[in-house]
């Protein structure tokens, strides 16, 4: 290509509007679940469930001996992958909402994409931030109750 060339291409755009939005609106939610789905094969295959698999545990769990918020969830992804849904909830109950908030959240957020507007969803309203926030923190707090009732949360 010569310097001509280029300066042409720099006069006339080289991709279009249309062209760009197409490949955004394609490309960024492919590129989304084909992570998710990379995220969910290692773990069909790294089998969390049993130990000494290749899948590290929680790190808060093996140093603090406390159970986090997210301890389970990879083991409650497993689960879910193979239609074990009580298992899913026996694992981490408020991963498993995560998972079925953050689903929510990336079919919105494409389908805005798609129109060519943005879609309101549950992330967007006034208090999602704090009540989210808040069920977090609750979860931690009763999960690592060590009284009758709560104490089953232990994973």
């Amino acid at each position: 290509m010569t310097p001509i060339d280029t300066d042409r291409e720099a006069s006339t755009p080289a991709r279009t509007w249309a062209t760009r939005c197409v490949r955004h609106r394609v490309y960024t939610p492919l590129a989304a679940l084909t992570g998710a789905a990379a995220v969910c094969a290692a773990v069909w295959f790294g089998d969390p469930t049993t130990p000494g698999g290749y899948l590290p545990p929680c790190p808060t769990r093996l140093m603090l001996h406390i159970d986090c918020p997210g301890c389970g969830s990879t083991r409650a992804l497993y689960c879910l992958l193979h239609g074990d849904i009580p298992a899913a909830l026996h694992y981490n109950a408020v991963g498993v909402l995560a998972f079925v908030l953050i689903a929510a959240a990336f079919v919105s957020y494409t389908i805005g994409l798609w129109k060519g507007r943005r879609i309101r969803s549950w992330q967007h309203w006034r208090y999602a931030p704090v009540v989210t926030l808040v069920v977090v923190a609750a979860w931690f707090v009763v999960r690592n109750i060590p009284i009758a009732p709560f104490d089953s949360l232990k994973v």
